[in-house]
């Protein structure tokens, strides 16, 4: 441990950005005393011809004797001064050097920075639609997060606190994908060196409780949506055939509203950003002349131009508030066309792989959670079941009957 050190360990004890190391004054005429304290040896008042007294604090280090001013005596007081002392005998006893933990802090980036940093390096291998989802959480809720919070400063309280709050003011949603796009910070944090490793804060925050949809049109809902889109499609012809390449399709909303014309490849869309990135739909013969009848409008690539807006159709909101009105299907959202698709196809005895296959599931568990069967079929197939059992059960006892 050197002066420069022990000069650290009284500016972080006052929080001063300078403390002026001491030695023999060498100026002409500086006559000066210096007064040490009995209770705390190494700690005294040096007293100057000019009346300023400053506190001082002596320390034996690497063999050689080192004095650090604490401070003015009018601007600290003797008891602020002795325990400032105090705790720089402590730890220059102790052989501590906090020089080399000041360094290490140094290289630490502060929160704000490692987001700029992070964002820079991996934000351009992300899909452009990703890309575009997390730019939006980050500018909501990360930009101003953690607040002059060194990055291996953050810890689980702090984390919870921020999730909170994202949660209140965001929803569920968006408390959940922050919180994942934070932990996927922190662990990159760690394998840069800037953390510890197995030191993520996020790693026990437990996520809020996921709302799990189970609601899928019956053959009986989807006829009454199909008269609705039939009566709809003379005033909004664009809108309406958005609603039935979701149903016949499966596709996302985004996948569908977005889609180019160099994306329709026949009886496949080649889909270049998906949420799983590029994928292939295979059309049905019903939406392929769906998509064929439409016009294509020249100087605009996007399927789905409104020449009365001048704008390609993004939002379905308020035409389908008026859809699933005239079809009496309240409370059914845009995603549960998809839901649906996924839920008569596993009707239809389609397998869970093909099932994700066409849904464009990088995952078979994501795709589980669309294969639902209606109570009406489960029962039909508990009862088909519960015959074989029962055939069976009859059989045995008939055989039994006889052999007595």
């Amino acid at each position: 441990m050197n002066a420069l050190t022990l000069r650290d360990i009284v500016a972080e004890e006052l929080g001063h950005s300078y403390i002026s190391l001491t030695g023999n004054c060498r100026k002409k005429g500086c006559l000066r005393k210096t007064r040490w304290s009995h209770k705390l040896p190494g700690f005294g008042v040096r007293v100057y011809d000019s009346g300023r007294k400053v506190y001082i604090v002596q320390a034996l280090m690497q063999g050689r004797t080192r004095t650090v001013t604490i401070g003015n005596a009018k601007i600290v007081n003797r008891r602020q001064a002795m325990t400032v002392a105090r705790r720089v005998l402590i730890r220059a006893q102790s052989g501590q050097n906090p020089a080399d933990e000041r360094m290490k802090k140094r290289k630490v980036p502060l929160f704000a920075d490692f987001l700029k940093s992070y964002w820079k390096t991996m934000s351009p291998k992300w899909k452009p639609s990703t890309r575009k989802t997390q730019t939006n959480y980050r500018t909501a809720y990360l930009d101003n997060a953690f607040t002059g919070k060194f990055l291996d400063e953050i810890v689980e309280e702090d984390v919870v606190s921020w999730f909170n709050y994202v949660t209140n003011r965001g929803g569920p949603g968006a408390g959940n994908r922050c919180l994942d796009i934070l932990r996927a910070m922190l662990n990159k944090a760690e394998e840069w060196g800037l953390r510890e490793e197995g030191s993520n804060p996020c790693t026990f925050v437990r996520i809020n409780k996921r709302r799990k949809f189970e609601r899928f049109l019956s053959d009986q809902e989807l006829e009454r949506l199909g008269n609705a889109l039939d009566a709809a499609r003379k005033t909004y012809p664009l809108h309406s055939v958005i609603i039935y390449l979701l149903i016949l399709t499966g596709c996302r909303k985004s996948e569908i509203t977005g889609l180019r014309w160099s994306e329709v490849k026949g009886r496949r869309l080649v889909l270049t950003d998906s949420k799983t990135g590029p994928r292939t739909v295979w059309l049905g013969e019903e939406a392929h002349m769906l998509l064929t009848c439409l016009p294509r409008r020249k100087g605009h690539p996007e399927v789905f131009w409104n020449p009365r807006t001048r704008k390609p159709i993004r939002s379905m909101g308020s035409f389908w508030v008026k859809i699933k009105e005239d079809a009496n299907l309240p409370g059914v959202r845009l995603h549960d066309l998809r839901h649906s698709f996924a839920s008569h196809a596993a009707a239809r005895s389609e397998t869970l792989p093909m099932i994700g296959k066409l849904l464009g599931h990088a995952h078979i568990t994501t795709t589980s959670r669309y294969a639902h069967l209606d109570d009406g079929q489960v029962i039909e197939a508990s009862q088909r079941i519960g015959d074989l059992l029962e055939e069976a059960m009859c059989g045995k006892r008939t055989d039994i009957g006889h052999e007595r």
